[in-house]
C-alpha cells in the first residue's frame, strides 16, 4: 500500500533516550478508479491551478475542486472512495521515497568534497577540479570521473519505522529522517 504524504519537518520524542523522528502529513486522497493490477488511480491536492484536462477528469470522477492532481498508487481499496489507512499501525516498517534538495550546478568542492588548492596569492588552483585526464594511454577521461555538475534533486528511498499515526489529523511519525525539504511531497509504502 502506498500513501502520498507531505513532509512537515523533524522533531524528537520526549522519552528517554529521545529518538529523532520525521513528521509527515497524509494528503487527502480519493480513489477514482481501481485498476486490474492491484493499483488505483487516486486524486489529491497540491495547491496548484486547475487546467482543462484536470477539470475534465474532475467531471469524469465527480470530484470537488480541491483535488487537482492524479497519481497511480498501490492500494488495498476494492472500490472508489477514501484511501484505507488502517495498515499504518505503530511499529510497521515503511519505505519513504522523496526527492532530495536540489542544489543546482555545483563545483567539485561542494559536490564531491574535494579539498581544493592553496588559498594564498600566487596560486592559480583554488576551487578547481585539477587534472582530469591520463597520460598517453588511454588518452581520454574515464567514465564516472568526479566532475562539476547537477547536485541534488535525486529520488531517494529510505526504510523507517512508524512511531505513531493519528488518523484524525493525518500526521504520520517516522523514526529517523527522510530526504527532501519541508513541504516536499513524497510517497510512503508499507514494506514487506
Amino acid at each position: 500500500m502506498e500513501f502520498i504524504v507531505e513532509k512537515i519537518g523533524m522533531s524528537r520524542t520526549i522519552s528517554v533516550p529521545s529518538v529523532p523522528v520525521t513528521l509527515l502529513k497524509l494528503i487527502d486522497t480519493k480513489v477514482c478508479e481501481v485498476l486490474e493490477n492491484g493499483k488505483a488511480l487516486v486524486a489529491y491536492s497540491n495547491g496548484k491551478k486547475i487546467n482543462k484536462p484536470v477539470a475534465g477528469q474532475q467531471k469524469k470522477y465527480n470530484l470537488s475542486k480541491e483535488f487537482n492532481r492524479f497519481a497511480t498508487v498501490k492500494t488495498s481499496n476494492t472500490e472508489a472512495g477514501d484511501v484505507d489507512t488502517s495498515a499504518l499501525a505503530e511499529g510497521v516498517k515503511v519505505k519513504a521515497t522523496f526527492k532530495t534538495k536540489g542544489r543546482g550546478f555545483t563545483g567539485v568542492m561542494k559536490r564531491w568534497n574535494f579539498a581544493g588548492g592553496p588559498g594564498g596569492h600566487g596560486s592559480r588552483f583554488h576551487r578547481r577540479v585539477g587534472s582530469i585526464g591520463n597520460c598517453e594511454w588511454p588518452g581520454r577521461v574515464q567514465p564516472g570521473k568526479k566532475m562539476p555538475g547537477q547536485y541534488g534533486f535525486e529520488t531517494v528511498t529510505v526504510s523507517n519505522e512508524v512511531v505513531s499515526f493519528d488518523p484524525a489529523s493525518g500526521v504520520l511519525v517516522l523514526k529517523g529522517s527522510v530526504s527532501g525539504p519541508n513541504g516536499a511531497l513524497g510517497r510512503v509504502r508499507i514494506a514487506k
